[in-house]
């Protein structure tokens, strides 16, 4: 019987623990692990999306590499909207961007709204 109580306390002091932790977390500003490396990488990434997009960004989006087929990235695309598909939760601005980047590196680039 007390190793049943015992154990009860454990899994509550963990909860509270990882509770603890995760506000604390909330806490510290999105970004700053990374730019704190102070890497020519990071600091990149930390300002979002061109403006226009452009092939390298475009790779960069789909995890792909210069020279990538056409069977490549259409793959690579296929994969990111079945997670990032608005209609399975995923974002609108990403799913644009996933296919904005395909439209680029197949020749395909159509006029896009800049909203943002």
């Amino acid at each position: 019987m007390a190793s049943i109580f015992l154990a009860g306390l454990a899994v509550a002091g963990a909860a509270m623990a990882a509770r603890v932790v995760l506000s604390a977390a909330k806490r510290v500003p999105l970004g700053s692990a990374s730019s704190a490396s102070g890497t020519k990488a990071s600091q990149k990434w930390v300002k979002g999306f061109e403006p226009v997009m452009t092939r390298e960004e475009a790779l960069k989006i789909l995890g792909l590499r210069e020279g990538a087929t056409k069977e490549q990235i259409a793959e690579a695309h296929r994969k990111l909207m079945r997670v990032n598909h608005p209609d399975n939760g995923g974002s609108t601005l990403i799913a644009s961007k996933i296919n904005e980047a395909k439209d680029v590196l197949l020749g395909r680039r159509t006029t896009y709204y800049r909203g943002y």
